[in-house]
């Protein structure tokens, strides 16, 4: 005979919360209902398997836990009332076969759990990318197992053909449908049976992208560029210190303060993964500095794109940020053409050109702190972008006879 518990599972979600789930426990071999309910560790009561009543939510969890276990226990005794023998596997198909799981559904947890974590702009891209699949299947609802390979690779062809995205930017909409149905599998919603990728099925391969940075004379005619607005002159002094600091994020740049710098040093946390980092301020960024430096200000913002800005609001600034780069974009490019720079300027290609000019000349290991890269394999893949020297030797070495 079957036992069911109520368990606390020790895969913890982003927010240090960890899941309870039913176990579903025959012949020593068990599985896992998920309940949809996370908890801290410390609200969880061992031996009454059950939520402490310290939890603010503690009694409306418990009786929801109670009803499941309930729920759980009647599919098991109409699963093993056959005469056929029922493995742990087998009950599991039996309680959930019925149960139809709504992708949406499990959509809308992934896009909660973006907000959660404050991904505002990358919660903002995937509300887009999931209407784009529900107009079209032309539905608002859909079934896990309506998610087959033919499927995908229609939608992969919709979009390339139809709607004219770029193949990275259509792996970016199978990773949202990859991610949503791992949730719903980890959640123990979904049978991995019906799993469309992987080998033989659906493989995610992220293309090859082209990475152009501007070169050593291009930047310096941007170091020395006379006859700009105010507007262009603030831009360029904004990617300058952005190229200067290996090349951080616009996101970072514009949130910089005169109270992050002490003793000569920069020190923050990145917005993107609140990695701490500490950096060498350079002669060249003081001087920027010096020019936005007000004695009478108590505005703690270096660049003042975000003073009227709650910092608090992370989407309000998540927001902000991404009007204030598209403005500083438009200003860069005109910046460009006056400089006769043809290569397509942007925020970000500061941190190509870091890269591009770096080369071969700085250790991996160097450039993985300083790029803040978890992964030293980051690091060499995006560095091959910009490391031609020993490509462009060996080609010499049998042409040029």
């Amino acid at each position: 005979m079957a036992t069911i518990r109520a368990v606390l599972r020790k895969k913890k979600n982003s927010e240090n919360k960890f899941p309870i789930a039913i176990r579903i426990t025959k012949d020593r071999k068990s599985t896992f209902l998920g309940t949809g309910q996370y908890i801290e560790e410390k609200y969880w009561d061992k031996t009454n398997r059950c939520v402490r009543k310290k939890h603010p939510n503690a009694n409306y969890i418990n009786n929801f836990i109670i009803s499941k276990i309930a729920e759980a226990n009647k599919k098991v005794l109409e699963a093993e009332s056959s005469e056929e023998y029922q493995n742990v596997r087998s009950i599991k198909r039996k309680i959930t076969q019925n149960k139809k799981v709504d992708f949406f559904e499990i959509a809308d947890k992934h896009l909660e759990n973006l907000k959660n974590r404050n991904r505002h702009h990358q919660y903002d891209t995937e509300v887009g990318r999931l209407k784009k699949l529900k107009k079209f299947i032309e539905k608002n609802e859909l079934g896990f197992n309506e998610i087959t390979v033919s499927l995908l690779k229609k939608f992969e062809a919709y979009l390339l053909h139809n709607k004219k995205r770029s193949p990275r930017t259509v792996v970016n909409y199978l990773i949202l449908i990859r991610t949503i149905y791992n949730l719903a599998i980890s959640e123990s919603l979904v049978d991995r049976g019906m799993y469309p990728f992987g080998k033989g099925k659906i493989q995610i391969k992220i293309p090859e992208t082209q990475k152009i940075g501007l070169n050593l004379k291009e930047i310096q005619r941007l170091e020395n560029a006379a006859d700009l607005t105010e507007p262009q002159q603030k831009a360029v002094h904004v990617w300058l210190i952005s190229f200067y600091f290996a090349g951080i994020r616009v996101g970072d740049v514009l949130k910089l303060k005169w109270s992050d710098f002490n003793d000569g040093r920069l020190m923050y946390r990145m917005n993107k993964n609140s990695k701490l980092v500490t950096l060498k301020t350079p002669e060249k960024a003081e001087a920027i500095f010096k020019q936005y430096r007000k004695k009478d200000s108590l505005q703690d913002l270096i660049f003042d794109y975000l003073k009227d800005t709650d910092l608090s609001d992370t989407h309000r600034v998540s927001i902000r940020t991404q009007s204030v780069n598209r403005n500083l974009n438009r200003l860069l490019k005109r910046v460009a053409s006056k400089l006769k720079i043809k290569k397509k300027m942007s925020m970000h290609i500061a941190r190509h050109s870091f890269g591009n000019i770096s080369g071969d000349k700085i250790p991996i290991q160097m450039l993985q702190k300083l790029y803040r890269h978890s992964s030293v394999t980051t690091t060499i893949n995006y560095q091959a972008n910009f490391i031609h020297k020993e490509a462009d030797d060996a080609l010499d070495s049998v042409i040029n006879f």
